[in-house]
C-alpha cells in the first residue's frame, strides 16, 4: 500500500513542533485545526444526501445497513450501530457494524485483519446480505482491503454499497454506487487518523443514520419518539417527550406511556387523536409509523 500520496498519513505545518508547544499551545493548536473538519464535511453534503436515501429507500424494503471497517473506522461504525437501537427503538439486525477483526477488535489490535478481503465477505455471507441491504465502507486511508472486500461482495450480491474516504480519489470509490469523500488533511499527530478523520467519521455517521431514521418516521417533529425506555433515564426522557409532543400534564403522560405498553409514539398518538390504544396503533401502522400523518388522518 503506497500512503505517499494520501493526505491523511502528510505531516501538519502546524504542528511540527508539537512536542515542544505548552498545553496551552498545543490545546489552541489543536482546536484550531479541528475547526477545519466541519467545513470539508460541507463539502461532501451532496453525496451524504444521496447516501441518506439510499439508506432509508434500504430501510423501507425490509433491508439492513451495514458499517463496514477497521481499526478506528470499524469502531466508529460499531459505535454509531449500537447507538441506533437504543435511541430509534430498532430491532439490532437493523444496523449493524462490522470490524475487521470482531468485537475483539473494539478494545485492542488484531494482526493483519484489515489486510484480508475475504474476511469481509465471510462476515457479510454469514449475515446473508441481499439486494434490500445497504453496506457503508469508511476507511480513513480510502484502501484498506477489508472494506473494499465487503464493498466487492455486496456489488455482487446487488446491494446497495457506499464508500466514505477521508482521502480524495479512494480506491473504495471505485468500488461503490456513492462515495462519499471528506478530505481532512494531515492530521496534528501524522497519520493518526483516529483524529481529524475520526471526527469527520463520526459527523458523518451521525448524518447517515439520523438522516435515515427520520426518512421512515422514527422522529416527530426533533423528538426521538421511538426512543426505547431500558433504564431510569430513558423512561424518564419517554414521558417527557410525550408531554413535549402533546403539551399534556406530566400525569396524563405518565398514565398514558403506562396504557400504551411504554410505548412513547403510540401514547402521543391516543393523547392527540383521542383515539383508544388499540385503534391509534392501527393508525400508525396504516401510515408506516409517521406520527404526523397519523394524527392528520
Amino acid at each position: 500500500m503506497n500512503l505517499d500520496k494520501l493526505t491523511t498519513e502528510q505531516r501538519n505545518e502546524n504542528s511540527n513542533h508539537l512536542d515542544e508547544m505548552s498545553i496551552h499551545e498545543f490545546a489552541t493548536m489543536m482546536n484550531r485545526d479541528d475547526q477545519t473538519v466541519a467545513l470539508n464535511v460541507k463539502l461532501a453534503l451532496p453525496a451524504i444526501e444521496r447516501a441518506i436515501a439510499a439508506i432509508a429507500d434500504c430501510f423501507r424494503a425490509g433491508g439492513r445497513l451495514f458499517y463496514v471497517g477497521a481499526g478506528s473506522s470499524g469502531r466508529m461504525g460499531v459505535l454509531d450501530a449500537a447507538e441506533c437501537v437504543p435511541t430509534f427503538g430498532t430491532n439490532p439486525d437493523m444496523v449493524q457494524g462490522l470490524i475487521a477483526g470482531g468485537l475483539t477488535a473494539m478494545t485492542l489490535a488484531v494482526e493483519g485483519a484489515e489486510d484480508k478481503q475475504q474476511l469481509a465477505v465471510h462476515e457479510l455471507r454469514e449475515r446473508e446480505l441481499g439486494p434490500h441491504d445497504c453496506v457503508v465502507g469508511i476507511t480513513a486511508s480510502g484502501r484498506t482491503p477489508y472494506v473494499v472486500g465487503g464493498l466487492n461482495y455486496a456489488r455482487k450480491v446487488h446491494a446497495t454499497t457506499i464508500a466514505f474516504a477521508c482521502n480524495e480519489d479512494s480506491l473504495v470509490g471505485k468500488h461503490a454506487d456513492i462515495t462519499i469523500e471528506v478530505p481532512v488533511g494531515p492530521e496534528v499527530l501524522t497519520g493518526s487518523t483516529r483524529l481529524k478523520s475520526g471526527t469527520a467519521q463520526k459527523m458523518v455517521l451521525n448524518m447517515l443514520s439520523t438522516g435515515a431514521m427520520v426518512q421512515i418516521g422514527k422522529v416527530y417533529k426533533n423528538l426521538m419518539v421511538d426512543v426505547r425506555p431500558t433504564n431510569e433515564k430513558l423512561v424518564a426522557r419517554a414521558k417527557r417527550i410525550i408531554q413535549e409532543a402533546t403539551g399534556c400534564s406530566s400525569a396524563l403522560a405518565a398514565a398514558t406511556f403506562a396504557e400504551a405498553d411504554h410505548d412513547a409514539k403510540l401514547a402521543i398518538v391516543m393523547i392527540l387523536t383521542g383515539l383508544p390504544k388499540a385503534a391509534a396503533k392501527q393508525r400508525l401502522r396504516k401510515e408506516n409509523g409517521f406520527i404526523g400523518k397519523a394524527i392528520g388522518a
